[in-house]
């Protein structure tokens, strides 16, 4: 073979090393547009993200903020393939008519959410016919209210609410509006560090019913169960990153809700993200005993009007093995 021929070999070769760099790279990299919000719990995803952690697991992850109320539409209009939110919200989704499957779990609140009120209200009763700035119904702070209401004899219908984001509902409180707050971190913070405003009533150290899920639609998920392991496999790294690197992670993860490392540090402290053994004791039954309870609730606030027909079909454990 002439110099020319070995060049054409040397070229074809090459292009074809390229083509097949290229199509892996492709297939690697698996497209996911998740949805969530500003969240303390789900700031593991943006560490993820940032951290090029979803990037090493062949993940091309783009994270959309959208408001609580709202991330069930855009998960029916296919905008979105999954979504981090509260275990009950995707029980209500479903039995809306919004199918998501839950594939892992990333905290349990510890004090992270909770009601603020004023100095003259010592207990629940003392907030009947009072005004509570709270989210819109479907809404994990919503839940809570109508969850902490119930286990004190009272229901929505007991105090007058007004329809403010969590981190509205806690300026507007600091600012002297509403006799309440339903709020959670970071902005529950606001109100720890204005105590002249206020005091918090109660948390879920006293209520534990928030903790977190990320889900995928069903029909993404049966076609990508590759990408949906390597998401959840993505979380549990960011978990060990935090571990390793906890005030680096710290830096990333305050970065997106716009806190230092310091204050996410201290916010962060009010949950506990869940590894991987705590996930698989989670999914094993305790999942499904607080859906049934919260099922209660979410019909009681009107929520829903039915409960879903088949709770096992609104998770799948085989994400996290």
């Amino acid at each position: 073979m002439g110099k020319s021929g070995l060049k054409i070999a040397s070229l074809l070769a090459a292009s074809l090393v390229a083509a097949g760099t290229a199509s892996t790279a492709v297939a690697q990299e698996t497209k996911i547009v998740l949805g969530m919000s500003g969240w303390t719990g789900f700031a593991p995803l943006t560490l993820a993200d940032k951290a090029g952690i979803f990037k090493k697991h062949g993940l091309d992850v783009e994270i959309k903020m959208i408001p609580q109320k709202d991330r069930h539409l855009a998960l029916a209009s296919e905008a979105i393939q999954c979504a981090a939110t509260t275990v009950e919200t995707h029980v209500a989704w479903n039995a809306n008519g919004v199918p998501i499957v839950q594939i892992f779990q990333m905290d349990k609140s510890y004090g992270a959410d909770g009601i603020a009120v004023r100095g003259d209200i010592k207990t629940f009763a003392d907030l009947k016919g009072k005004t509570i700035g709270v989210d819109a119904p479907g809404t994990a702070p919503y839940f809570g209210l109508a969850w902490m209401l119930s286990k004190n004899g009272m229901t929505l219908k007991d105090v007058k609410t007004t329809t403010l984001s969590p981190q509205a509902s806690a300026q507007a409180f600091v600012a002297g509006q509403n006799d309440a707050a339903m709020t959670y971190e970071p902005y529950l913070s606001t109100v720890r560090d204005n105590p002249a405003s206020g005091k918090i009533l109660a948390t879920t150290l006293d209520y534990p019913m928030v903790m977190d899920t990320v889900g995928c639609a069903p029909t993404w998920l049966k076609a990508n169960p590759k990408a949906a392991k390597a998401l959840a496999d993505s979380y549990f790294a960011a978990l060990d990153m935090i571990k390793a690197e906890p005030a680096k992670a710290n830096e990333i993860m305050g970065a997106a809700v716009k806190q230092s490392g310091e204050q996410f540090a201290k916010s962060s402290a009010y949950l506990r993200w869940q590894d991987k053994a705590a996930n698989q004791k989670f999914f094993a039954g305790e999942l499904t005993a607080f859906m049934k309870d919260a099922q209660k609730i979410l019909l009681e606030a009107g929520v829903i009007r039915k409960a879903p027909e088949n709770l096992a079909v609104t998770f799948d454990d085989s994400f996290i093995k």
